[in-house]
């Protein structure tokens, strides 16, 4: 089995996605005057996912040769895959009912957001058990990872929303304080799984010490310190958190406006890089 950017970028696009449905359905909850916010989040959700389903069918090259393979993957309930082909056919059709009402300017029924909020976390928590249940890599083979791409989605689907607040209502978007707090809280959780994840991996056996070895000391130390650790997770978390814990006042000038959409477009490119890194670091366990 070789997986390469493709399956990243699908990875990164589904977890986005549902991080965006639930952000859309925070917002309506916390506060319903944010329309354009929520309405944001409804549009980037079915968008997101479904450019990510097209990078998955490329990805699959024998099955655009033969679809029977389609057929066989969602007739195999005991599998991981099967079970997130069930997630998607389920969120995506919500998430697209949900974005062409709010296009409409008609009203979503609470028991639709409810499924989707449902399906939405479903398809958050598959995208890391999608990597999970591959035994031979230690990388990808431990219960943090679907948790360290659970936490990741949301702050991914945040931060896709957040970058369209500023340009459609500002003044809203700069008193939504919990969404700001949202995002700190995230990228402290993040961290924390983060450094979490890789000691275990690395105390776990030895192809899993070498793969957290190139992550942080190996070829893929520039993307992982500058990309994800520095560009991802600190600059947002510092960007964030200083307006809210330190200054507790609201910023409404340009430049910080421009500084919050570099936080919020560092923490996507973070994401992504995640999946990256943790798909082409994962060195195979040698059974002799």
């Amino acid at each position: 089995m070789v997986w390469g950017p493709l399956i990243a970028w699908y990875l990164f696009l589904a977890g986005a996605s549902a991080g965006a449905f639930l952000t859309s359905a925070f917002v309506e909850a916390k506060y319903p005057d944010s329309v354009k916010m929520r309405v944001a989040g409804r549009i980037i959700a079915p968008v997101f996912l479904a450019i990510g389903l097209v990078m998955l069918i490329f990805d699959a090259e024998a099955g655009l040769y033969n679809p029977l393979r389609f057929f066989w993957l969602i007739a195999n309930p005991g599998s991981v895959m099967t079970l997130g082909v069930y997630f998607i056919c389920v969120f995506m059709p919500v998430a697209l009912v949900s974005a062409l009402l709010e296009i409409l300017k008609k009203p979503v029924p609470k028991w639709l957001t409810w499924i989707g909020v449902v399906a939405a976390f479903s398809v958050a928590a598959y995208t890391g058990f999608l990597l999970g249940v591959v035994k031979a890599y230690p990388l990808w083979n431990n219960a943090v990872l679907p948790i360290l791409f659970v936490v990741s989605a949301l702050s991914a689907g945040l931060a896709a929303t957040s970058l369209v607040g500023p340009l459609v209502d500002r003044e809203r978007f700069e008193q939504m304080w919990l969404i700001k707090k949202s995002h700190v809280i995230l990228s402290a959780i993040e961290m924390v799984v983060l450094a979490t994840m890789l000691i275990i991996v690395s105390a776990g056996s030895v192809e899993g010490a070498a793969s957290v070895q190139s992550l942080i000391m190996g070829q893929y130390a520039p993307a992982f310190w500058g990309g994800i650790v520095l560009l991802g997770l600190v600059a947002p978390f510092l960007i964030e958190g200083y307006p809210v814990f330190v200054t507790k006042r609201v910023e409404t000038s340009m430049t910080s406006m421009a500084v919050s959409v570099i936080g919020e477009a560092g923490v996507l490119v973070g994401g992504f890089l995640l999946r990256l890194l943790v798909i082409l670091a994962a060195l195979p366990v040698l059974y002799l």
